[in-house]
């Protein structure tokens, strides 16, 4: 299983959103800054998660971006799907059929059901962690100078 870098890059752009103050924004292009992340190719990345209801967007001189719902509302896997879409994970090729030389290659993948089994089981536990949840994560003391640092970093690059 592969997860493009995009998804997360969007974890991690929803949590910076998550540590703004209520009416605060924070604009795009400090968001790919502080992720390293071509502008332009976040760019659009922002407008995936925009359009799948996950952040806002605020136009105008003082615009930028904020959370559309609240950090428990969202999941790891929402944020998948607007990134990635919904997909399969796993499309059988149809290679047993050929090497078994079967004229019907329909239901011949002997993988098909342990895919769709590992894939089910990667989506439960994507869906089980929320922003909020790792929100908390971010709390820990491993991460305690490095947090406030980026709470400073917010607060001179936020737009109220």
């Amino acid at each position: 299983m592969h997860m493009k870098t995009g998804v997360e890059q969007s974890v991690y752009a929803i949590l910076l959103l998550n540590m703004l103050p209520s009416k605060a924004v924070l604009p795009g292009e400090a968001i790919s800054q502080q992720l390293n992340a071509s502008p332009t190719y976040f760019q659009k990345l922002l407008r995936k998660l925009v359009s799948a209801g996950l952040i806002a967007s605020v136009p105008g001189a003082k615009g930028g971006f904020k959370l559309q719902k609240r950090p428990e509302e969202i999941c790891v896997y929402d944020v998948y799907l607007a990134v990635e879409g919904r997909q399969s994970l796993y499309s059988p090729s149809g290679i047993m059929g050929d090497m078994l030389n079967l004229e019907t290659k329909e239901d011949s993948c002997l993988l098909a059901g342990l895919m769709e089994e590992a894939e089910t089981a990667w989506t439960k536990v994507m869906q089980r962690e929320t922003i909020a949840s790792l929100a908390e994560k971010m709390t820990e003391q491993r991460f305690l100078r490095q947090t406030e640092m980026l709470e400073q970093w917010l607060k001179d690059k936020m737009v109220c």
